[in-house]
């Protein structure tokens, strides 16, 4: 039986590749995406070329009525849900606290924060059994940058990631008994644009080259670990911290 996901921020990077890796593996996939419609058909394109099946789903995960719009959208399109990859996410230029305006860090909280927290919250209402739900998997993509602070770089982006860490540890307990799993993947320098919205295309390139393994990861690698989070192999798993990063 086919198995559906709904990826937030799925157009592109590390949900992207998670999208056409669930798709090699019979998952079908709900692609969602702020605004850049092309990325997302691209992504669907994708998907379906890989033998999944895929519908490209706008909302911004940070205005709860989107997010509301979402979940019943995918629902409708794929059947019920048996898991979330809770990815949308947003960096901003590189930057000491000191320098960073109150705009920019309301965005970040907004969108990375309150964003995934509200994603969890109906993933928690739509899987959870008590709730006519079948169980499922919930992971969350957090970062690296959420224990290593990032200091003179994205401090805002590194705290909003401990808040996921933090949520992930928290609703793994309160959703077990409802047969829901709840995990983070922690990525260190994957090769991204990402990197380029914070104004530092080369930068996992550059960081990556001191790392334990030599080199910046792919978003395929991640993909790889979150494939596992959301499968029946990580059965015993919940509330885990995954660390993506090659030893950083």
């Amino acid at each position: 039986m086919t198995k559906s996901i709904l990826i937030t921020g799925g157009s592109r990077g590390i949900g992207r590749a998670t999208a056409r890796l669930a798709a090699e593996r019979g998952w079908s996939v709900g692609v969602n995406y702020a605004g850049n419609a092309d990325a997302a058909q691209k992504t669907v394109a994708e998907v379906e070329a890989a033998g999944g099946r895929a519908v490209a789903l706008r909302g911004d995960v940070s205005v709860e009525g989107d997010v509301l719009s979402l979940f019943q959208a995918a629902e409708n399109a794929l059947g019920a849900l048996d898991g979330l990859v809770n990815n949308a996410g947003i960096v901003a230029p590189s930057l000491p606290l000191a320098e960073m305006s109150a705009d920019r860090l309301k965005r970040m909280f907004d969108v990375n924060v309150y964003g995934a927290y509200l994603c969890a919250r109906e993933a928690a209402r739509y899987l959870s059994k008590s709730r006519n739900g079948k169980g499922g998997a919930i992971v969350n993509v957090s970062s690296a940058a959420a224990r290593l602070g990032s200091p003179f770089e994205y401090v805002d982006y590194a705290g909003s990631k401990g808040a996921v860490d933090t949520l992930t540890i928290g609703l793994a307990k309160e959703l077990g008994p409802q047969g829901v799993r709840v995990n983070a993947v922690r990525p260190g320098l994957i090769d991204t644009d990402i990197h380029a919205s914070g104004g530092q295309p080369g930068r996992a390139a550059r960081l990556g080259a001191g790392t334990a393994l030599g080199r910046e990861g792919t978003a395929e690698e991640v993909a790889e670990a979150i494939m596992w989070l959301l499968g029946d192999a990580s059965s015993y798993v919940t509330g885990a911290l995954l660390d993506v990063s090659a030893g950083r």
